[in-house]
């Protein structure tokens, strides 16, 4: 399935809001924004080759339980509860011909206008990977950095959930953060694309950016200390980051990264789904 198809296939669960049927999803829980809030994370959905796996995986993980319904063209799509909030939405798909594979988080920003977004990637070097398109209550799209990262962009007609609603909790992802080849460069496309005001500051192992809007830190792009491909991780909230990695490989997943002092002081860890989804388990409260 092309990516494209895949970002159509879920994008803004909250617009099911919209909907007048009686099983709609309940929203008593959550509020939301009048204007935009710019740059915010808004949204999460987890591609998923195995979504019966990732299921049982993130339930046995999180506590998260689930709602199937459909996203647009029919598609199946799962929506993801921590308590009374939507935290996350998975799209099932179909392994690749190729057996290369393609599950993966992928966070979706907040813009002003998606359409100018995309005119702004262009001309910075990124490119389109799922094209601008109208969906319940807004419009979304999809793009890949110039160093190959994939984020969505997002515009909702009905506001963005506001900060109350995705204060940090234990399972609720708390923050998005870019692994970048060229750290500097990756803050300059996306400073121009979503509208960010970016800074440096001292971490432990080295400078460290963060995106923020408002006056409020939204993600942040680290200098990639890896071999792996640029890309946003997502990271979601535990009491133990060691316990955690250890209750993730026994649902099936893979610790990529343990919890080490040389690493934020040992509060996070990097692991896989069983699917091969990467995320970071991030102690909370630090």
């Amino acid at each position: 399935m092309r990516l494209s198809r895949i970002v159509s296939a879920g994008l803004l669960a909250i617009g099911l809001a919209a909907c007048s049927s009686a099983g709609r999803p309940d929203l008593s829980g959550m509020s939301f924004s009048e204007d935009p809030l710019v740059g915010k994370v808004v949204w999460y959905d987890l591609i998923t080759e195995d979504s019966t796996e990732s299921r049982r995986f993130y339930n046995g993980l999180f506590g998260w339980t689930f709602e199937e319904t459909t996203g647009v063209e029919g598609n199946p799509y799962i929506l993801a509860r921590s308590g009374g909030v939507y935290v996350g939405g998975m799209v099932p798909v179909a392994a690749r011909a190729d057996g290369n594979p393609i599950s993966r988080w992928l966070p979706y920003m907040s813009v002003e206008d998606v359409d100018a977004a995309i005119i702004r990637t262009d001309a910075w070097g990124g490119q389109v990977a799922a094209a601008a398109r109208d969906v319940e209550v807004g419009r979304v799209a999809a793009i890949i950095d110039p160093q190959g990262a994939v984020i969505g962009l997002a515009r909702s007609d009905i506001g963005d959930p506001d900060d109350k609603t995705t204060a940090a909790a234990p399972g609720r992802a708390i923050w998005t953060e870019l692994l970048a080849d060229d750290d500097v460069a990756a803050a300059a496309f996306y400073a121009s694309v979503v509208g960010f005001e970016t800074s440096r500051i001292e971490r432990r192992g080295g400078e460290y950016t963060l995106l923020s809007n408002g006056g409020m830190h939204r993600a942040g792009i680290l200098q990639n200390p890896t071999d792996w491909q640029p890309a946003w991780l997502t990271h979601f909230a535990v009491a133990d980051p060691s316990a955690a990695a250890a209750r993730a490989e026994q649902l099936g997943g893979r610790v990529l990264l343990p919890p080490t002092q040389d690493v934020r002081e040992g509060t996070v860890a990097i692991v896989s789904d069983p699917s091969g989804a990467i995320l970071a388990l991030q102690k909370w409260p630090l």
